[in-house]
């Protein structure tokens, strides 16, 4: 049976984190591409603040998909990405915090190749990054043989995305991943209350730990309430706002395009990358803006009227915790959403619709009433990132502390 603990936001760890202990820094093997991905993202919030403390070597994505062909243009962008994030090696973006893209090749055959090459890479660079003894934090399934290679004091798996359901991945690979990483984990870290309890048997340690936001950040931009970035300034009001990737495993097309061609008066602002077919929404209400840097996201949220989240009912979602429902409260904007369940607990402060008719109506309402927004700030004033990582901190050093106590009894 696992260990479960739950982690609230006034809890705090006990244990000396600034201390000797057993690992000297962290390696996280991330799920995304520092230098091309929106950096809201857990493990790139995460980890930035634990730089504070220890070395991180943030290890960009190994990819758990092989680039399609049947998209000429969609392949040779990643292709593309992926070769300029080689030529960058490693680079200390910030204090004590170090990126790295290393040689590796996606999908089963991919695996076997690139193994054998993975580990002394990353060694190499955590030894330039001054790491020598680290824990090993995976949230990429891509990296789960690195649990065998890498001398590792403690592992750490990330859980809180549903790989294993991400349409593109190499199902049957991501799965045994996903499994040799359950069972070697010292920790699993979840951001969903669902998909911890689904795995409360088939881990050693668990541990509940929901995004976070930058509450000074988005609250700020909300209250400017100034007219957005130059892209978007001059698109009439009233606008209904979406913040984030739109892709095939999250975002539900048909509904978004049916509820967009019902409200010609309405301009619609996408902002994210998005991996859907070309020409999918040709409506000239919306507009399409592709990926923002993550310091101006905050300023398209609140040049909305209205924020949304049109997700669709797949697995992934079903087992998710987006980060963007925080940020959406701190600017404090009304939010129409369909239903998943991470929004348990903040239900009152969204409009939950099924189907384009109660979608419609409910953005149609939150455009006509005013919206509360100290009350959705106060209510994520206490989800700060900075208090996730010092909870996480805390955890961490919990964990390492029986291996520092055989240490001692060794020597």
């Amino acid at each position: 049976m696992s260990t479960s603990r739950r982690i609230t936001d006034d809890q705090l760890h006990s244990g000396d984190v600034d201390g000797e202990l057993p690992f000297d820094g962290i390696i996280c093997i991330g799920g995304e591409d520092w230098w091309y991905h929106n950096r809201g993202h857990f493990d790139f919030q995460i980890m930035r603040r634990l730089a504070r403390r220890w070395p991180v070597l943030f290890v960009n994505s190994l990819g758990v998909r092989m680039p399609s062909l049947k998209d000429n243009k969609l392949f040779v962008q990643r292709i593309g990405r992926k070769l300029k994030s080689l030529s960058r090696g490693i680079v200390e973006v910030e204090p004590g915090f170090w990126v790295f893209s290393p040689v590796s090749v996606p999908g089963q055959k991919g695996e076997r190749l690139s193994n054998w090459a993975l580990a002394p890479q990353i060694k190499y660079a955590a030894m330039r990054a001054g790491i020598r003894h680290p824990l090993l934090w995976v949230h990429c399934p891509a990296g789960a043989a690195l649990t065998e290679r890498l001398d590792a004091v403690k592992v750490v798996m990330q859980r809180t995305d549903r790989f294993e359901a991400f349409p593109e991945a190499d199902a049957r690979a991501v799965s045994r991943q996903i499994a040799h990483l359950k069972r070697r984990a010292d920790l699993v870290v979840y951001a969903s209350p669902q998909l911890m309890a689904e795995e409360a048997g088939d881990v050693q340690r668990q541990l509940l730990l929901t995004h976070g936001v930058d509450v000074a950040t988005f609250a700020a931009a909300g209250e400017a309430r100034d007219d957005g970035p130059d892209d978007v300034a001059g698109l009439a009001h009233p606008r209904v706002g979406f913040v984030g990737g739109i892709d095939a495993h999250t975002f539900d097309p048909a509904l978004f395009v049916e509820v967009a061609r019902r409200m010609p008066d309405v301009n619609f602002v996408m902002v994210g990358g998005c991996s859907l077919e070309e020409g999918w929404c040709p409506l000239p209400n919306v507009h399409l803006l592709g990926r923002k840097p993550y310091d101006d996201v905050a300023r398209y949220m609140a040049a909305s009227d209205c924020l949304i989240m049109p997700w669709n009912d797949s697995d992934w979602i079903k087992a998710c915790n987006p980060i963007k429902l925080k940020e959406y409260l701190a600017v404090g904007r009304p939010i129409v959403s369909t239903d998943f369940p991470a929004l348990d607990g903040w239900r009152d402060l969204v409009m939950v619709a099924k189907g384009a008719d109660a979608f419609v109506a409910a953005i149609r309402r939150g455009l006509m009433t005013p919206f509360d927004r100290m009350r959705a700030l106060e209510r994520v004033a206490a989800e700060t990132w900075d208090k996730k990582a010092e909870l996480l901190a805390g955890e961490l050093v919990a964990l390492a502390a029986p291996a520092k106590a055989a240490s001692r009894q060794a020597a």
